[in-house]
């Protein structure tokens, strides 16, 4: 998943938000660094190699990278900002579930400027937010993987397939029940737009997929019960399915006819940061919404960005888990980032309390 390319030619400087000499003699002044939180590993590889690397190429700004957790630096952030002080970092990098309950705090500085943005996809606009106080910068779905051996009819067509009796202790979902709450709550029979309101059916079904004996667990842990032939089948982000192909196990996935959901993760800049430090934390992520930044950045990850004319990684052009035409997005499954934020900690403890049941 790590990526370590330069970024070629000199065309990149056109990225920056005011290139061009107007705009460099107005330039505010340049902090020695500026603080990116990130996630570790092979994640902040991809993004080193394809946006902070290159940014301090065109800037001559350095980039530190925060591996402090999501969850973690969050509470610290809000508190800087409501007691007036700098915040710790300039950049969050962030899932767009757990920006959202930052936006809706009103800490976050409104990135609606971005020049890059006026070439962005519809899905880099955050959904249920006015203007944007984050932005997306590439999605993932939740498909259903599976180990075709298992399936020797093909592809399963429906997540009820998953109720085979054969299947018996071989599926596996998120402890917690991340992305199978929206595709149960049709196979449950029930409506998309019922969500939050009435999520009878997604229950229903769950209760049906408890039967099942399922695993449950993290990331890491699919990529592993894979390997070691311990599931047929799974609802896990399709990187996970992704990893243990490249690790020769005999995997696919698939995107039902009840459909998968579609997330995001994005950035966001706390306000309270000092005005030019502001400005150059607003450049980086603008450099980031470029064809070049993200073909880098995400080439090593198989998610879709969104900015046009990102290439995907070798066997993923078609894919129903790397989505880039409206025609995809059909299948997929998006609800809005403000009723996830308001409700997603009841369906976790319903899911956690009907899996324990």
């Amino acid at each position: 998943m790590s990526r370590r390319h330069l970024l070629a030619g000199s065309s990149a400087a056109l990225i920056m938000a005011g290139a061009g000499s107007r705009a460099k003699a107005s330039e505010p002044e340049k902090p020695a660094e500026i603080i990116v939180r990130a996630w570790g590993g092979s994640w902040v590889d991809s993004l080193k190699a394809g946006v902070s690397d290159p940014f301090t190429k065109l800037t001559g700004i350095g980039v530190r990278h925060d591996l402090t957790e999501d969850n973690e630096i969050r509470p610290k952030v809000w508190a800087a900002v409501d007691q007036g002080r700098v915040p710790p970092i300039h950049i969050n990098w962030d899932t767009t579930t757990n920006a959202t309950k930052s936006a809706l705090r009103g800490i976050t500085v409104d990135l609606s400027d971005l020049p890059n943005l006026k070439n962005a996809m519809e899905t880099a606009k955050p959904v249920g937010l006015d203007g944007f106080p984050i932005v997306n910068t590439y999605g993932y779905v939740y498909v259903l993987a599976y180990r075709p051996e298992a399936f020797p009819n093909g592809a399963p067509k429906s997540w009820k397939e998953l109720l085979d009796p054969r299947l018996k202790g071989r599926v596996a979902f998120y402890n917690d029940g991340i992305g199978m709450h929206f595709p149960a709550q049709v196979a449950g029979g029930g409506k998309l737009e019922d969500i939050p309101s009435n999520m009878a059916p997604a229950w229903e079904f769950i209760k049906q997929l408890k039967t099942q004996s399922p695993l449950l667990g993290e990331d890491p842990d699919f990529t592993t019960w894979f390997q070691k032939g311990e599931i047929d089948a799974a609802c896990t982000i399709s990187t996970n399915a992704r990893e243990a192909k490249k690790n020769g196990i005999n995997v696919a996935w698939t995107v039902p006819e009840e459909g998968c959901k579609y997330d995001t993760d994005g950035f966001w800049i706390p306000k309270g940061l000092p005005a030019n430090e502001e400005y150059w934390a607003k450049q980086y992520i603008n450099l980031a919404l470029s064809v070049e930044s993200q073909q880098i950045w995400l080439d090593g990850l198989g998610l879709p960005g969104v900015i046009p004319g990102v290439k995907p990684p070798a066997g993923l052009m078609g894919d129903p888990s790397y989505p880039t035409t409206p025609e995809d997005f059909k299948h997929l499954i998006r609800i809005p980032g403000k009723v996830q934020v308001e409700n997603e900690s009841e369906w976790f403890a319903t899911f956690k309390s009907i899996m324990q049941g």
